[in-house]
């Protein structure tokens, strides 16, 4: 579906003029409330209100009555867990993994989904101004949680962060429009709270929900050597009965008996629980993995820049290397004559092949042209026989936590040897130069003539594009304990 919606420029927003322009896709709007939300108020009303429109003719799989919502969710829940069940001891049989052939496909699938994880969580920021209303609490809660309490570990977006630049994914904001919708749909939440409290309660019911694809995904990223730590977080806060989840069904119970008309409220809720489905989702970003359509569009992004930077006597099957990446539509054949003059040994380790050590080596003359996501497309691909059954085979990696194990069993050593520990990122003492915005907060807030402007300045500081920063992060910290005070 395709609608017209009215945001702001990224010129405008440098200066906060809030005059709308046309744009027509839910990747402009995400980065437009990302920026400068002011601007583009009313394009994600028409946007909430277009997407609402679509979803509607979506299935519900939610009970008529919401006295019938703990018992679904824990029954839900426990037929996940019958089904990992099931999932785990197919593996153990010999199975091989279900959603990822190999590492570039789950750092694809990593990438492929940043844009709704970098705003975990905000579709419930709107929440923070209700603050007196005890009903509301469940839900400001969970989204403290979704910031980690102002804790850096803990904090979802900055994990995700640092897990996309540890694979370096961190290039993502070119992706295809639908990987925009739910995070469109998240910030959209965020900035028009006090209009559709029904749609925010129904998205968070949904969102909460514990998916089976979570509990896969986390399995196989850790086996093929990926921190799944953001994702078996998901797994713990999430649960049924004390995590987001509960907190979910406690703030529509109490927010549902607050309404005049209770039953046109529950099924606003049921239409933000059909949100969820909307857009590019985590099966079928994985489902839409090719790893050699991704190396040919690695290939032609690469062209756009290198096209004029070699020199001629470098020729593949005749042609200047050049003259091979001065058409895009070329790449797919110019892999081929590299694979077929020698360049390339398809089926070998990445060493045998002359191409890899120009990007690889003591004398690489490509070194830091393909980002570590990109060379691993590469390994990936060079390493894959063309014969589908031998590719078939798993590939067996040591997994994130064997490695871990190994890390840490090498800084004991070293600690009980005497050795200093290195490449450690130390805490910078109090009163350094950096923590003079952090100073300033704090007078502030203790300026402040009384709880409501103090919670209004800090919820300002805790917003989707903000909270993960240091300041936002120390915001995030008072904030809760001023809520709890």
């Amino acid at each position: 579906m395709t609608s017209t919606f009215v945001v702001d420029s990224p010129a405008r927003a440098a200066g906060r003029d809030t005059r709308p322009v046309q744009v027509s896709s839910a990747r402009d709007l995400y980065f437009a409330l990302m920026d400068n939300p002011a601007a583009a108020l009313e394009a994600s009303r028409a946007f909430l209100a277009a997407q609402i429109e679509v979803a509607r003719a979506e299935p519900c799989e939610l009970p008529d009555a919401v006295w019938q919502l703990q018992g679904w969710i824990q029954g839900r829940a426990e037929s996940v867990g019958i089904a990992y069940r099931e999932y785990l001891a197919a593996r153990k049989n010999g199975a091989p993994r279900r959603y990822f052939t190999n590492k570039s496909h789950a750092l694809y699938f990593l990438k492929g989904v940043a844009p709704t994880k970098l705003v975990d969580g905000a579709w419930l920021y709107g929440t923070l101004s209700r603050w007196e209303n005890p009903d509301f609490h469940p839900l400001i809660k969970t989204y403290l949680e979704e910031l980690g309490d102002g804790v850096p570990d803990k904090n979802h977006v900055t994990l995700y962060r640092r897990l996309l630049a540890a694979h370096g994914c961190e290039h993502w904001e070119t992706l295809p429009a639908d990987h925009f919708v739910q995070g469109a749909i998240q910030l959209a939440l965020a900035y028009n709270a006090d209009a559709f409290v029904p749609e925010v309660v129904g998205y968070n019911l949904g969102y909460e929900q514990l998916p089976l694809h979570l509990l896969i995904t986390s399995y196989e990223l850790n086996e093929l050597g990926i921190d799944p730590y953001y994702f078996t977080l998901h797994v713990t806060v999430d649960n049924a009965g004390s995590g987001h989840a509960h907190k979910a069904v406690q703030a529509l119970r109490h927010l549902m008996a607050q309404s005049g008309d209770p039953a046109a409220f529950f099924q606003r809720v049921l239409d933000g629980y059909r949100l969820n489905d909307l857009g590019a989702c985590t099966t079928s970003v994985i489902g839409a993995f090719d790893l050699e359509a991704e190396l040919v569009e690695i290939f032609g992004a690469k062209a756009a820049i290198g096209k004029n930077m070699h020199s001629d006597y470098c020729r593949v099957a005749g042609r200047s290397v050049n003259d091979w990446l001065g058409d895009p539509q070329q790449i797919p054949d110019f892999l081929t004559k590299l694979e077929e003059s020698g360049w390339i040994q398809r089926g070998e380790e990445v060493e045998q092949s002359r191409f890899w050590r120009l990007i690889q080596g003591e004398r690489a003359e490509m070194f830091g042209v393909f980002s570590s996501y990109e060379q691993q497309v590469l390994r990936d691909w060079i390493t894959t026989p063309r014969d589908a059954s031998a590719a078939a085979r798993t590939t067996r990696v040591l997994s994130h936590r064997a490695r871990q194990r190994t890390l840490d069993s090498l800084t004991q050593h070293a600690q009980r040897s005497g050795y200093p520990e290195r490449g450690l990122i130390r805490r910078r003492p109090a009163g350094s130069g950096g923590d003079s915005e952090l100073h300033q907060l704090e007078q502030r807030v203790a300026a402040a003539a009384g709880k409501p402007e103090a919670m209004a300045m800090l919820a300002q500081l805790m917003s989707p594009s903000v909270h993960h920063t240091a300041i936002g992060l120390m915001a995030t910290r008072m904030y809760s304990q001023l809520l709890d005070a």
